[in-house]
């Protein structure tokens, strides 16, 4: 009977777990396409990703945070985008505080050849983040927490987190009430050896992966040496919303120098990416976020 009643169980689950998986895969596959030319700022395989993540944001019922999902700057004398959801909380008391989730959608564009090849995809840098975005806010938006979430893809990340900063800005300048920014950047293939899952840029900067890990029930988010000798924190689109709000504003990643050889090339295609291991993470991270945004008080501080 045990045997029988385990058997219904995984046949009713694995649908879902399929359906996952098979979403996260069909964002990564177009995002990466050669259809995109590589995703850099002010170009038209840019924008046709912009308008990918908004057709997939408005199925799923995530909210324009602005008039519309984008967010525009000038980057020379051209266009670029950020994509900018929303998920208002239920709590009267909370939802004015908001939590961002963010990740860079942009890559490098067209490159020198490698074997005839000069699209440089990047779908681990950062289709991976972007996509464990998407995935992240349709969750949230069928179940809302009670603070409210932004969720925002930015563009010109490659030439010098130009969007981020953009986005920081505005929203300093709008008196948000800005409580933390957890932002995604290249987890598509797993660590070895490690016994979390992410790793965590400015880990001693603040309390957030021992209250993220609290709130996940499980070690989650760790500390990379390495993250702080090439002074990740800085590089990443947490930055500058660091710099603007003075708040715990960090990355996480696992792309740890060793796991991944094709940063910045055009061998970085959804082929070389482990599907099962972003679905797992993805949903390794919801129960983290739920935590930070339904807990009574701000507890997530800077040291």
């Amino acid at each position: 009977m045990k045997n029988s009643f385990f058997t219904w169980v995984c046949l009713l689950v694995l649908p879902f777990q399929l359906l996952a998986q098979s979403e996260t895969e069909k964002h990564l596959e177009y995002l990466s396409s050669d259809q995109l030319t590589g995703r850099e700022t002010g170009t038209e395989g840019i924008n046709l990703a912009a308008t990918y993540i908004e057709k997939v944001f408005e199925k799923n019922k995530v909210q324009p945070f602005y008039e519309t999902y984008r967010d525009s700057f000038e980057v020379k004398k051209k266009f670029g985008y950020n994509i900018v959801g929303f998920v208002e909380g239920t709590d009267n008391n909370l939802k004015d505080e908001i939590i961002l989730i963010g990740a860079h959608y942009d890559h490098i564009g067209i490159q020198k050849p490698v074997a005839g090849d000069s699209i440089a995809n990047g779908a681990n840098d950062n289709a991976s983040g972007t996509v464990t975005v998407m995935e992240l806010a349709a969750h949230f938006a069928k179940n809302p927490t009670k603070r409210s979430l932004v969720f925002a893809l930015f563009a010109g990340e490659e030439m010098g987190l130009l969007g981020s900063k953009h986005l920081a800005k505005r929203m300093k300048k709008e008196d948000q009430n800005l409580y933390t920014v957890f932002n995604i950047e290249m987890v598509g293939v797993p660590m070895k050896d490690r016994s979390y899952a992410a790793y965590l840029t400015g880990f001693k900067m603040s309390n957030f992966a021992e209250k993220f890990n609290t709130y996940a029930g499980n070690e989650t988010l760790g500390f990379l040496p390495q993250a702080k000798d090439y002074q990740l924190f800085s590089r990443s689109d947490n930055f500058p919303f660091y710099q603007e709000f003075k708040i715990p504003a960090q990355t996480v990643c696992t792309f740890d120098f060793t796991n991944y050889e094709y940063y910045h090339h055009v061998n970085d295609e959804t082929t070389e990416l482990d599907i099962p291991h972003m679905q797992n993470l993805i949903e390794t991270f919801i129960p983290g976020i739920e935590g930070m945004a339904n807990a009574s008080k701000k507890e997530i501080k800077l040291k």
